[in-house]
Order: structure tokens, then sequence, then C-alpha cells
């Protein structure tokens, strides 16, 4: 499992076929959306240039989350490759699951309780 908390180190080698977490921060508005999808992209990015098969983005840590924030994650799926599979986590009781559940994402991208669950997919 390769895990990146931004500011990740592009020239890195990457294994492709093992999942790449991202960590978004505690907060996701309009302030910081447009900057986190530009470190998103290349952090899914591997040395070569090449993609994960499986990302996984961990909201556990994120306390508030608008509408920017699914916009972000929608993005971050339109961006990849066809066949990159995108996997959510968020805490069942916190803010983000529930953004998640009311804009119907939760319909499209796979949402997880915690992180081992979602690596075990």
């Amino acid at each position: 499992m390769s895990t990146v908390t931004f500011l990740p180190n592009p020239s890195e080698p990457r294994d492709v076929s093992a999942p790449t977490v991202l960590r978004f921060p505690p907060e996701i508005d309009f302030s910081n959306a447009g900057g986190l999808l530009d470190v998103i992209v290349s952090g899914a990015r591997t040395g070569d240039g090449r993609r994960p098969r499986v990302l996984v983005l961990d909201l556990t840590a994120t306390l508030f989350m608008d509408s920017q924030g699914v916009r972000l994650i929608n993005e971050v799926r339109r961006l990849l490759r066809p066949g990159t599979r995108v996997y959510v986590v968020a805490r069942p009781d916190g803010v983000a699951s529930r953004v998640l559940e009311l804009t119907g994402l939760r319909r499209d991208v796979p949402v997880y309780d915690n992180l081992p669950e979602a690596l075990a997919a």
C-alpha cells in the first residue's frame, strides 16, 4: 500500500498495483478545493507518470466539507484513466459522510467507514 499525505514526491517510484491513499485535510470548501485537485492528481501519479489502479480518498480527518468536496471527488474521478477505481473513506458519523449521502455521490463511489475496510475491498 502506498500512502500519500499531500505534498507527495512525484519522482518517488510507486507500485501501481498497490492502492494509493490520499488523506484529505480537515476542511474542504471553495477556498482550497481548486488547489487540492492539482495536489491529488499529481499525488496519484507514479514517478514514471503512471496512475494507480485503486485510489483511496481518505476523508476521516475531514471535519468540514461542502459541495466543493463532492465536486472535487468527481473531478478526480474524471481526470483519472479509465479503469482506475476510486474509493472514499469517511467516518459514518462525520460531516463528509453526510454530505456524500445528501448529494448522492455514495451511489457512484464506494464509501467505506475506515481505511482497512477500503484497502481490503
